[in-house]
């Protein structure tokens, strides 16, 4: 945004420079009240101008003396018009410089394109968003499932740039179309960060969990499939936030990390599916319990396009209440490690993420359903943007792309309790992804289920998603 300024700057100078023919070449103004002194000096040569013409009596007035006085009427009306375009667009420019240019999407600190507009705003207000829809088929033996068809999310973001140092960012999201039939309204995410140096900067607000690659990075064009993997949502539970404060920076070129302390899970909420519903999302929390999270993330100069890390993510959720007349710290541990690697058209991702919960058998008692001991997925995926090949100048995007998923959220089951099969699991995805601009996608993909015990329905997904 900066440079687009710089040019839009430069170049109203070069045209009041070659406009201005009191000011020479050398004079290159550098600020705009520069600018305005060779508009005033332009008003100071036309008012002397005019002071020097003769005054022709209309009665006497001949070819002769119109003909003598065309040439300075003609130059004095010239340079006014110069000068009136001139100062309007030193007023537009005045304008511009306090409005956000169009800017590059591309990630900061670790957040999503749109979601990093605020970054690169000079000051004040940025807005952003994303949203996706899709249809869902489901194949083989639905059980109660039934063909659906959902506009997901729409989301905006809401930032603003109070200093160099000190910026807002937040995303409010709403789900399924309506809080009538099961959607929802949302702060994702909504933080102040406060910029004291490369190194150490701090964060504190409603903040996001930095694991895996979709809970930070969520916007549709930027993972493969009308879904996001299983995975990251049921062993790493994206979208997952709270309330936190902490820091985050880069120690070393291109190596970067994230370490808050947060508010811890609430352990009444666990199931058998695992965590996920223990997340309280800062609203109206229980915090008789915190934890730590952290993340580390190198980008290795000599392999353009590879990243790779990892996170982990400690504390109690017990949250200093009874479960069945016992009480249980219920210390919960998640680890994950993720490697990407794009290059040319080629993008790859792997991920993998193992938890233990304590107190796991305590938990199972006052739920009345086994709640693992430990839990585990993982996953790799590739894709590979195929027109290139066709159209070595084309804009456009089509990858076909192809993903594995392992988990199982009860790996271990709690002392004198039994395991549920039907939670260990295998997905096959397979589909395509189009992005006609960079700012578009559309999805097709079909995934097949696979249960150690007990049967899953296929689905066929169709969709689209877009960021702005």
């Amino acid at each position: 945004m900066k440079k687009n300024k710089h040019l839009l700057k430069y170049g109203l100078l070069t045209g009041l420079i070659s406009l201005s023919s009191p000011v020479s070449a050398l004079d290159k103004p550098q600020t705009m009240e520069d600018m305005w002194k060779i508009i005033q000096a332009q008003q100071k040569q036309i008012d002397e101008m005019k002071s020097a013409m003769p005054v022709t009596p209309a009665k006497t007035a001949t070819i002769e003396p119109q003909a003598a006085t065309k040439t300075p009427l003609s130059e004095i009306k010239t340079l006014e018009r110069k000068t009136d375009v001139l100062t309007q667009e030193v007023e537009k420019l005045r304008t511009n410089l306090t409005i956000p240019d169009e800017v590059q999407y591309k990630s900061a600190y670790g957040l999503g394109p749109a979601a990093s507009k605020v970054y690169q705003v000079g000051k004040g207000l940025s807005i952003g968003g994303y949203g996706e829809a899709n249809y869902q088929a489901r194949v083989g033996d639905k059980g109660s499932s039934k063909d659906n068809a959902d506009f997901e999310r729409m989301v905006l973001y809401a930032g603003y740039k109070f200093t160099d140092n000190i910026l807002f960012n937040s995303e409010l999201e709403f789900e399924h179309g309506s809080t009538e039939k099961g959607g929802s309204v949302s702060v994702e995410f909504a933080a102040l960060d406060f910029f004291i140096d490369p190194m150490a900067n701090v964060r504190a607000g409603m903040v996001l969990m930095p694991m895996g690659f979709v809970n930070l990075i969520h916007e549709p064009p930027f993972y493969f499939g009308n879904n996001r993997p299983e995975v990251e949502r049921q062993i790493l539970p994206s979208t997952w936030r709270d309330v936190g404060v902490g820091l985050f920076g880069e120690v070393l070129p291109n190596l970067t990390y994230t370490a808050y302390v947060v508010n811890g899970l609430d352990a009444a909420n666990f199931n058998a599916d695992g965590i996920r519903s223990g997340r309280q999302q800062g609203s109206q929390a229980t915090a008789e319990n915190l934890a730590f999270v952290g993340r580390l993330d190198y980008a290795p100069a000599v392999v353009p396009g590879l990243s790779f890390g990892g996170s982990a993510y400690a504390g109690n959720s017990g949250q200093n209440q009874p479960f069945a007349g016992k009480k249980a710290d219920a210390f919960t541990q998640l680890y994950e490690g993720h490697v990407q690697w794009k290059y040319r058209g080629l993008e790859f991702r792997t991920l993998g993420s193992w938890g233990h919960i304590d107190d796991a058998g305590v938990l199972s008692a006052a739920k009345g359903q086994t709640i693992g001991e430990e839990n585990y997925g993982w996953y790799s995926e590739a894709g590979y943007d195929i027109l290139p090949l066709l159209n070595a100048n084309t804009t456009q995007y089509l990858a076909p792309f192809f993903r594995y998923e392992q988990l199982d959220t009860i790996a271990s089951a709690p002392v004198g309790f039994s395991d549920d099969e039907a939670k260990n699991k295998k997905i096959y995805q397979f589909g395509l992804q189009y992005k006609p601009i960079p700012n578009v996608v559309i999805k097709a993909d079909y995934r097949n289920f696979m249960a150690k015990k007990g049967s899953l329905p296929d689905d066929f997904n169709l969709g689209f998603g877009f960021i702005f």
